[in-house]
């Protein structure tokens, strides 16, 4: 039952819910109002933090700490994006670090842009074997009862914010904050796993086929400098250069202030040389290097302070 519950990569549900949201966002045009915009909006910041700042930055690399009750708030948000519960999603993106760009790299883009985009959230042999591969790379959140109980009733809770807006602003606001919220959401994260492993510019040597791309940065509150994270998983901050904008990172930046985030990561200045390349920044596909698009900023822009010290 639980798997039939459960919308990640291979599983039955999946291939429904995803076709389903799809269809449910092309009544947008018949169905627009601006307040239901505005909660398209609302919810777009709100579940897509829960993903990148929960589910991939605290985690999946544990760039930093949050008390319990914030850590579930976060990652509950998260939840609402339907990119699968915790525990899936994690492990998947565990995996992908650990075979970055191989045969076992869950969306490789070796296979094509469509696979690494779409394609492999289809793969049910891969993505079991995965599932059943032991020890597990996620014991540290099935050992949370928390996490459990998501896994385990994971797609009612999208049902129930669903209904609670339904009850709110009727057919309209399903579609702008349920259909129009998760499509947009699917593909801006979906992304991150093929264009930034294609179009782009590499500012460390990782050995793979990671890019830092402006545009889907822009969108993805800073998971489009791929490149920087490769080189620097553990980082909380992706946007390594003042004018690399990353808003999750200011996110965390300000739990910081608050006292509310501890431990956070950061590359120190020995790990950045010994990732560097050895000459200037190679242009990758004519996406630029750093070099390239810093000569287009005015020299009269100074950079902000350096936020480092104030983490230590």
């Amino acid at each position: 039952m639980e798997r039939y519950l459960s919308v990640g990569p291979g599983t039955p549900l999946t291939k429904v819910v995803i076709p389903l949201v799809h269809l449910l966002a092309m009544y947008a045009p018949f169905c627009f109002s601006w307040d239901a915009v505005g909660l398209w909006f609302v919810l777009y910041i709100l579940t897509g933090l829960g993903i990148t700042l929960s589910y991939h930055r605290n985690l999946c690399h544990k760039s930093f700490k949050l008390p319990k009750w914030l850590e579930y708030m976060f990652s509950y948000l998260g939840v609402q994006a339907l990119q699968g519960d915790p525990i899936g999603w994690v492990s998947t993106h565990r995996h992908h670090h650990k075979y970055t760009d191989s045969l076992k790299d869950p969306h490789s883009p070796n296979d094509g842009f469509w696979f690494s985009h779409m394609g492999w959230i289809y793969d049910t042999k891969n993505a079991d074997e995965r599932r059943n591969r032991k020890p597990s790379n996620v014991g540290d959140l099935e050992s949370q009862a928390f996490y459990m109980f998501i896994q385990k009733t994971y797609i009612l809770h999208p049902i129930l914010l669903g209904a609670f807006l339904y009850s709110l602003g009727g057919f309209p606001y399903i579609v702008w904050g349920m259909g129009v919220r998760i499509v947009w959401g699917f593909h801006v994260t979906f992304l991150v796993n093929s264009a930034c492993h294609i179009w782009g510019s590499q500012a460390w040597n990782t050995s793979d086929l990671s890019r830092n791309n402006w545009m889907v940065a822009l969108v993805t509150f800073g998971e489009g400098w791929h490149n920087n994270h490769h080189a620097f998983e553990y980082s909380a901050r992706h946007g390594l250069e003042w004018w690399q904008l990353d808003t999750a990172w200011c996110t965390i930046w300000v739990l910081h202030k608050l006292g509310l985030a501890t431990s956070v990561k950061l590359p120190t200045d020995a790990h950045k040389a010994k990732m560097a390349f050895n000459h200037n920044n190679n242009e990758i596909n004519g996406g630029g290097t750093t070099s390239s698009i810093m000569s287009a900023f005015p020299a009269a822009i100074p950079p902000p302070p350096p936020l480092r010290p104030l983490l230590k």
